[in-house]
């Protein structure tokens, strides 16, 4: 389960997608996420998965890894759904369970909206983060969030946590792997007992995690001393970002899905 979770991971390629500014995606991103809460119906979000569908076929990454990234927020989307059949009551008809729990028609269109509505939040993220370099990313964030400077935040220093957090989910995965994998081989077992046994489990897995994680940060550390690194200030750059024709035609294109999905929700009402 571990190995599906592809948070963070840059997938190389050579599309219209990862040539664009890095800039521009993260404000199509925005927009992306903007568009799918706009939704309050079917149609909408039928508009919504059809912009999904041609993101996900110009950034030439394989539907499988999309589907990949999808697995381990499977139980999310099953927990969700089951709270939105139980709790929510409407609907032209219902049927009784036990304890005074029933399944209702508005309970069974909401689960299946909110499930859709997750599954193209996921699939939006996996699209910035597998079509930009993590260096092109950090960069990008830095010149969006330049006005703050104006208020004294260390932009370049917030633009530079995030971006190495982002950048760490897939060794840390990794790490845990070779820790689990290293305590099964001594006979730990993680997957039988009680509760608290398996809490207890864990601790022999957290602690050679964190000692790792400082050590890595350490060394990460020590290697920018070396290289001279002094935050963002009179920081040169090899490649400057520059806006293309094709960022523009992606701000049209999600300005046209936005504006169609405000129009259906206008004219078809809403399910939620």
């Amino acid at each position: 389960m571990l190995s599906d979770i592809t948070i963070g991971q840059y997938y190389k390629g050579n599309s219209v997608v990862h040539k664009m500014d890095g800039r521009a995606k993260i404000i199509f991103t925005v927009l992306f996420v903007v568009m799918i809460f706009l939704c309050k119906n079917f149609l909408a979000l039928s508009l919504v998965g059809l912009v999904v569908l041609l993101s996900m076929l110009l950034c030439g990454v394989p539907f499988k890894v999309f589907f990949k990234s999808l697995k381990p927020i499977v139980p999310v989307i099953i927990f969700t759904a089951v709270l939105n059949i139980f709790y929510i009551s409407g609907g032209s008809w219902e049927i009784p369970l036990f304890l005074g729990l029933k399944i209702t028609e508005k309970g069974v269109s909401t689960a299946i909206f909110m499930a859709i509505r997750i599954i193209f939040l996921i699939i939006a993220s996996s699209i910035l983060t597998y079509t930009t370099v993590p260096t092109v990313l950090t960069d990008a964030i830095e010149k969006l969030l330049s006005p703050l400077k104006i208020f004294k935040i260390p932009v370049h220093t917030l633009a530079m946590m995030m971006t190495l957090a982002l950048r760490f989910i897939p060794t840390l995965i990794e790490e845990i792997e070779k820790i689990t994998n290293a305590q099964k081989a001594r006979g730990a077992d993680f997957e039988s007992g009680k509760l608290m046994d398996r809490v207890k489990a864990v601790v022999p897995i957290l602690i050679p995690l964190f000692v790792s994680s400082f050590r890595r940060a350490y060394e990460l550390s020590f290697a920018m001393s070396c290289r001279c690194y002094t935050g963002g200030e009179g920081r040169t750059r090899m490649k400057q970002m520059k806006l293309h024709l094709r960022d523009g035609a992606g701000l049209i294109f999600f300005g046209l899905g936005i504006t169609g999905v405000v129009l259906l929700n206008h004219y078809f009402g809403a399910v939620i």
